[in-house]
């Protein structure tokens, strides 16, 4: 909106695919915040006689080459990202708009110039008025995984960097409530997601990352990031306290800028290594089992401890994790492109199997029934038509074709070889003039593109 007047359409298209900064705030002075919301967190929680909670500890700043004084992104880029974060995410009954489109509400709420910094739009000041906490909740998402994903590249140029919800990969073995079969882990606080940095044929590092969001200023976010704290300890990978993790609050202003608050720790742990003989077939389903819940920490003084609440990954989980992760992946690209058949046979059923079995209809699901070329890559995946501004408008997302052929037919080894060959040739470019509107192509194959709707198919 512009005062009382719609944008012009081809006006809020150019803006979605406008490069922008981000702004990064990454400090020695934002871990002592931390530490003063946590510590403040915890005399309220002993004065309610709560338990005292387990947080994340050797937090520091992620170093200045790897965000520089910002990053650049369009909008279309980290509505991307949270489109493709949230395609598992079980958030609601008609998951072809809850789920698989629920990145298009936030289709004209940022916007930014080459040289400025991303801000919320008019519209998403007004949005922010009513529906602050599910904004900034899933902005937030959307920002610190593309940010996330960003770091990771840089510190591991040789590897791929996949997002994977945390919730789903780990049900594959542990019952992370009291409504998954098997003994709960009895812990609600776990990371929102998995980062896991692969390349083939070796052994994958992995990544907790908690993120939030707020609309209300820096000292909810010190506040937030004490509390992701919680939530990235809640997963030990290999040893006790020794698992990287990466944290992150997002401010988002109603007026000014946003900037993204990022904290690390860093670890020997998270690697996955294992013998050669354990390694698993990627392209073989997943087995449904469970991991006896609870984190061991180490003996003191020759007596071992009682375990404490959360996931604890061991090494003789490794290969299974890696299992776990890259079928999990998978699974989150194919339901990205629409088709609930491919899904299936990579989830297992306490993942959600059963969501996607069945005849899929459009009304309610996503299904895979469209083809578009788009930046000289042909793309298969599916559609949705919606209206901005009163104008009808066509929201496509897929895989590029011959990977998703990989996909459907279960050569998941078949695509992370080429995938991860191709990361470094993926366009850049954020427009197809061809297309005509803005287009974000993903490392891993995925596109999420939009136009106005061809008068020929209105």
């Amino acid at each position: 909106m512009e005062g009382n007047a719609l944008k012009d359409i081809r006006e809020v298209l150019r803006q979605l695919a406008q490069q922008s900064n981000i702004a990064v705030h990454s400090t020695a002075r934002l871990v002592g915040e931390l530490e003063t919301a946590a510590a403040k967190d915890d005399d309220e929680r002993e004065e309610k006689e709560l338990d005292a909670l387990r947080r994340k500890q050797g937090l520091q700043l992620i170093p200045a080459k790897e965000v520089g004084e910002g990053v650049q992104l369009t909008p279309w880029k980290v509505l991307h990202t949270l489109g493709r974060a949230i395609a598992l995410s079980r958030r609601g009954a008609g998951r072809g708009l809850a789920e698989h489109w629920g990145c298009l509400k936030y289709s004209q709420a940022l916007e930014g110039t080459l040289g400025t910094f991303m801000a919320l739009s008019a519209e998403g000041r007004d949005t922010a008025d009513y529906y602050k906490a599910l904004q900034s909740d899933e902005l937030g998402v959307g920002f610190a995984l593309a940010l996330a994903k960003h770091v990771l590249a840089r510190r591991f140029p040789d590897h791929s960097v996949s997002i994977v919800p945390a919730d789903t990969a780990l049900r594959a073995r542990f019952a992370v409530t009291g409504r998954d079969s098997g003994t709960s882990v009895g812990y609600r606080y776990r990371p929102q997601y998995f980062a896991e940095v692969w390349a083939p044929g070796q052994p994958s590092r992995v990544f907790p990352i908690a993120c939030k969001g707020n609309h209300s200023g820096a000292s909810v976010s010190h506040t937030q990031l004490a509390s992701g704290a919680v939530h990235a300890d809640a997963v030990h990978i290999g040893g006790w306290t020794d698992t990287p993790a990466l944290i992150f609050s997002t401010e988002i202003p109603v007026d000014g800028p946003m900037t993204v608050h990022a904290l690390q720790a860093c670890g020997n742990g998270g690697k996955l290594s294992h013998p050669a003989g354990a390694a698993r077939d990627l392209d073989k389903e997943l087995d449904e089992d469970n991991i006896f819940p609870g984190i061991q920490p180490p003996a003191q003084d020759g007596e071992t401890p009682e375990p404490v609440p959360g996931f604890h990954i061991q090494p003789g989980h490794y290969a299974w994790f890696q299992h776990a992760l890259a079928r999990t992946g998978a699974a989150g690209l194919t339901a990205f492109a629409g088709d609930a058949d491919a899904t299936v046979p990579y989830l297992t059923n306490r993942q959600g199997r059963k969501r996607y079995e069945g005849i899929s209809h459009a009304a309610i699901g996503s299904v895979q029934d469209a083809e578009h070329e788009l930046l000289g890559i042909p793309f298969v995946g599916t559609d949705h038509v919606f209206r901005l501004n009163r104008t009808r408008v066509e929201a496509f997302s897929g895989v590029a074709q011959d990977l998703f052929e990989h996909l459907a037919n279960n050569r998941l080894t078949s695509y992370r070889d080429e995938a991860h060959a191709r990361r470094a040739s993926s366009p850049t470019d954020t427009w197809d003039d061809e297309w005509d509107g803005p287009v974000s192509v993903h490392p891993d194959g995925s596109v999420l593109a939009l136009r106005v709707l061809p008068t020929k198919d209105h």
